[in-house]
């Protein structure tokens, strides 16, 4: 079994851990009102997506998602959190360095030997998630789950719904696609950004991922018999029939959102196994990026 696989099956077990600990760091996560930006880069970017869509969805406050290589120089924030699993990615490090001493700024890291000590302000410290594998899973969404709880957002049918998301087989026909499309509303838009990204780190695949409804402004007219589309949450009223008359495979999304990704991320090793890939070394990637000066 590969890094991956083994570290995705973990990931209810991170879940409740996580959840345990947004008590511990209250006081290192955002308070109701401050307006916040998230941060990070890959995976990272998408939890903060979710993240900043579920906080501002709770009524708790501003808060915006960037890549950490664009961040707004100058924008005024309360806190600014960065999502980093290995704690050495170039951008954080230099967006939390240009930050010091103007904002506070929190880290939430799988690694704490590493420079994002002495860079944030505050670390949350997640090294129970962290992973061996260049493909993020169990760290990304136990941070948001950390997050979730947090917000008030998280439950245990979350868990629970995680648990089944790892012993159901997938819906019959679904690997042998070879389009594979990811749509979300709300929070959950990062999720089927993150679903369309495991596909493609994973098994090399044609993968998109739309707010649900933007879909038919354009991007269905790609959509044929060879296409799988993936809800995440509730679909808009009439989107799964319109997706059927395509020819298209219809995924209904009816576990919790965050456990249907660990379903898309199942689906990314069982197509990368179909291929005959190695999802531990997906080509091209490095498990962090740390770029040099030139």
């Amino acid at each position: 079994m590969s890094h991956v696989e083994n570290e995705l099956n973990s990931q209810p077990e991170c879940w409740d851990r996580a959840a345990e600990l947004s008590a511990v760091h209250r006081a290192a996560l955002p308070a109701a009102g401050e307006r916040v930006a998230v941060v990070g880069c890959g995976t990272s970017w998408f939890m903060a997506q979710a993240v900043a869509a579920l906080r501002e969805q709770a009524g708790l406050g501003e808060t915006d998602a960037f890549a950490a290589s664009e961040f707004p120089a100058g924008r005024a924030y309360d806190r600014v959190i960065a999502l980093t699993r290995s704690g050495t990615t170039t951008e954080v490090l230099d967006l939390l360095a240009a930050l010091k001493g103007t904002v506070r700024t929190t880290a939430i890291t799988g690694d704490p030997d590493t420079p994002i000590k002495a860079a944030a302000d505050d670390l949350v410290v997640l090294d129970f998630a962290d992973e061996r594998s260049v493909v993020q899973t169990r760290f990304a969404t136990t941070a948001l789950t950390l997050l979730r709880a947090h917000l008030g957002h998280h439950t245990e049918q979350a868990v629970a719904d995680a648990r089944t998301a790892l012993a159901e087989p997938l819906p019959a026909g679904l690997v042998e696609r070879d389009q594979f499309t990811f749509l979300g509303r709300g929070w959950t838009v990062g999720l089927a950004n993150e679903a369309a990204l495991k596909m493609r780190e994973a098994s090399l695949s044609w993968t998109e991922a739309y707010p649900a409804m933007e879909y038919r402004h354009g991007p269905i007219s790609v959509t044929t018999q060879n296409t799988a589309t993936w809800m995440f949450g509730e679909a808009p009223e009439g989107l799964a029939g319109q997706v059927a008359a395509t020819g298209a495979q219809w995924i209904e999304g009816r576990l919790d959102p965050l456990a249907e990704l660990v379903r898309a991320q199942r689906l990314a090793v069982a197509v990368a196994a179909r291929r005959g890939l190695d999802p531990d070394r997906p080509r091209h990637l490095t498990r962090s990026v740390i770029l040099t000066a030139s």
